[in-house]
């Protein structure tokens, strides 16, 4: 095992960050105009979930709007935001959205599978819970793994860490 080198492929997100475009959008939609009257706001879900509510399909569509805004502003991926479809709940329009925070197994298969077809002979993957770890004797060959994964279109978001 001396001598190899590896990363670990995951998909986090920066809780802290997400919270910061939450509340940035919360006190937008306070604050707007075309907002007003429309009962429009935005919370917390649950540790990884987000709740947009409005009086009308169209609002409760532009605080997801407003929010998907302030994350793109914050560096955060919006492949990592699943919102659903608005629903009526008695007067109100609400939108659940949920973030992800880690690899599933499906994903961890796809990245794997992607390093066994197009990856340099030699790199070894192995996933452990949430992530991938991605090893090599060489270092030239985990840089052409990461070139290789940024170039697919995943449509869940990756970072790279503990590059080794």
């Amino acid at each position: 095992m001396a001598g190899e080198s590896s990363f670990d492929v995951v998909s986090k997100i920066d809780k802290q960050e997400v919270d910061n475009a939450l509340n940035q959008a919360a006190k937008e939609i306070s604050q707007r105009f075309d907002f007003r009257g429309t009962e429009a706001a935005i919370r917390w879900h649950g540790e990884y979930g987000v709740e947009m509510e409005a009086s009308a399909e169209d609002r409760v569509l532009a605080v997801l709007d407003v929010f998907k805004n302030k994350l793109v502003k914050r560096q955060v991926s919006l492949k990592a935001l699943d919102a659903g479809e608005p629903k009526a709940s008695g007067k109100l329009y609400k939108i659940v959205a949920s973030l992800q925070d880690g690899l599933d197994q499906e994903q961890a298969k796809k990245v794997t599978k992607v390093i066994r077809d197009g990856g340099p002979k030699g790199v070894k993957t192995q996933v452990q819970g949430d992530e991938v770890r991605v090893s090599a004797k060489k270092k030239d060959d985990l840089q052409d793994v990461m070139t290789l994964l940024k170039e697919q279109d995943f449509d869940f978001a990756i970072q790279f860490t503990n590059l080794r």
